[in-house]
């Protein structure tokens, strides 16, 4: 029988075996250095998408600017910020407040929307570099040569903080203008702003309503702002200024907004739009008739005189929209027309005649300071330098005649500057209204005699405060972009729908 012999292995296969143990050993090597070269592989991508993810995260809001409708929901703020004011005062100054300065640096929805509007606006430009298809940039130079002296009265101002308050409200004015005034440029655009202009007014006027009849509430449905309420328990009537301001401020907003909502009655514009004027015309009238100011009321009555003169005058306007407008006006008349009476014919308890002293002061301090004057918003600062025993009993306030306050705080250039940027408005708005543009000559005609009212309004009110000269500066950087329109070319940017 045979055994099987079991051999020990000999050094062959030892040999064998180390080798095959080596070949083993280098094979799981080598498996395992691809592994790990594998994840090293994988770090720098991984890396590169952190990367990217993290400049995505970091350009994502600038690049929702850009998008079409962020810019219009930031201008939209902008415009609905004019009557409601979601804003606060930092450094706020009740006593200088209280005589009619503007008492501290106002931050509001329109300063972060204004932010926004300009850096979209940057980057649009930047994407943009064609100059064929950027239109030229629009610059108002009576406006910045306005901007630049009230900067420059600063250095003569006794009171510097109170100068700056309103140098920075009017930087931000300036700056709504000429993002309006450059970036509104078609039709369409127009009639966004317009539309958003009235359904403003329409808002504010049905919340003055609902404040005069139910209550004296201090903010607006809990709203970050203020509701204004005057009232005289002499008189019997409570003058209503809502969210705007002062009644008197109230009352120019106002008689700007219906005169635009009057202009576009004569538009060719549909039934949607019309209504939607007639609906600003009847409550805003109501709005306004809560606020018994005189001079609004003197301020919308020129305005609407001069859009049913002018538009009776031109072939191709019916007689229809004046008479609808002057029914609609007269119909808010008939159920206030004994408080409108003794408001306009009655005895004021001395208001009217209260301002003539302080005219006096104005041209004191106008004589001693013509030239640069006393400094923007300190015109109640140096006042008590200039009274004299008749003022010992009288109403002290800030001159109530806009340009007489222009003219003592910032001297005759800038006084010249303010007028020269108005005039130049209404300029526009008739050259506008002359081209018989069915849509924007109407539109212009309204928007000039809503200016050409507040101009007469000014003379018998301060007019410090954001939102009237907001609203004023809009409606002057549209005058801009329409007048454009019409003298534009038919194959102009300006021109498209």
């Amino acid at each position: 029988m045979n055994s099987a012999r079991i051999q020990s292995p000999g050094p062959t296969s030892r040999l064998s075996l180390a080798s095959g143990s080596d070949l083993a050993a280098r094979a799981g090597g080598s498996a395992l250095l691809e592994g790990e070269a594998g994840r090293l592989g994988i770090y720098p991508r991984l890396r590169t998408l952190s990367a990217n993810s993290l400049v995505v995260a970091v350009l994502s809001p600038f690049i929702a600017l850009t998008a079409g409708h962020v810019p219009r929901i930031l201008l939209a703020i902008v415009i609905l910020d004019i009557p409601f004011q979601f804003s606060t005062h930092l450094f706020y100054r009740e006593v200088d407040a209280a005589r009619g300065a503007l008492g501290g640096l106002s931050i509001s929805a329109t300063t972060i929307a204004l932010a926004g509007l300009y850096v979209s606006w940057f980057i649009r430009s930047q994407a943009n570099r064609s100059s064929d298809a950027r239109p030229s940039f629009h610059i108002n130079l009576p406006l910045l040569v306005y901007l630049a002296i009230t900067a420059i009265s600063v250095a003569v101002a006794q009171d510097v903080s109170l100068s700056l308050f309103e140098v920075f409200l009017l930087v931000e004015a300036c700056l709504v203008y000429f993002y309006v005034a450059n970036n509104v440029r078609t039709r369409q655009d127009v009639l966004f702003v317009v539309s958003l202009l009235l359904i403003a007014c329409l808002l504010e006027s049905m919340a003055m309503i609902l404040i005069r009849f139910n209550g004296m509430p201090s903010t607006l449905w809990g709203a970050p702002t203020h509701v204004h309420i005057e009232t005289d328990a002499k008189e019997g009537f409570m003058r209503i200024g809502g969210t705007v301001g002062s009644s008197n401020f109230a009352a120019a907003y106002l008689s700007i907004s219906l005169a635009s909502a009057a202009s576009l009655l004569f538009t060719n514009l549909g039934r949607a739009h019309k209504c939607l004027a007639m609906a600003v015309l009847g409550l805003g009238g109501v709005a306004l008739i809560f606020t018994f100011s005189r001079g609004g009321w003197l301020a919308l009555a020129l305005a609407v005189t001069l859009i049913c003169l002018l538009a009776w005058s031109r072939r191709g306007f019916s007689l229809k929209t004046p008479i609808a407008v002057l029914l609609i006006l007269g119909m808010l008349y008939l159920p206030f027309q004994s408080v409108i009476s003794t408001r306009l014919f009655g005895d004021d308890k001395g208001s009217a005649e209260s301002r003539i002293p302080l005219m006096k002061l104005a041209f004191r301090i106008i004589e001693d300071n013509p030239l640069l004057g006393v400094g923007v918003n300190n015109f109640t600062v140096v006042m008590d330098r200039y009274l004299t025993p008749e003022f010992r009993h009288g109403f002290l306030f800030a001159i109530h005649n806009k340009y007489l306050l222009v003219l003592s705080e910032t001297g005759i250039i800038g006084l010249l500057a303010f007028l020269a940027f108005l005039l130049d408005a209404l300029r526009k708005g008739w050259q506008c209204w002359a081209l018989q543009e069915r849509l924007l000559s109407p539109l212009a005609l309204g928007f000039a005699a809503g200016i050409a009212g507040h101009m007469v309004h000014m003379n018998v009110d301060v007019f410090r405060g954001r939102p009237t000269q907001q609203l004023v500066w809009v409606v002057a950087a549209l005058l801009t972009a329409m007048h454009r329109m019409c003298a534009a070319p038919p194959d102009s940017p300006f021109n498209a729908t």
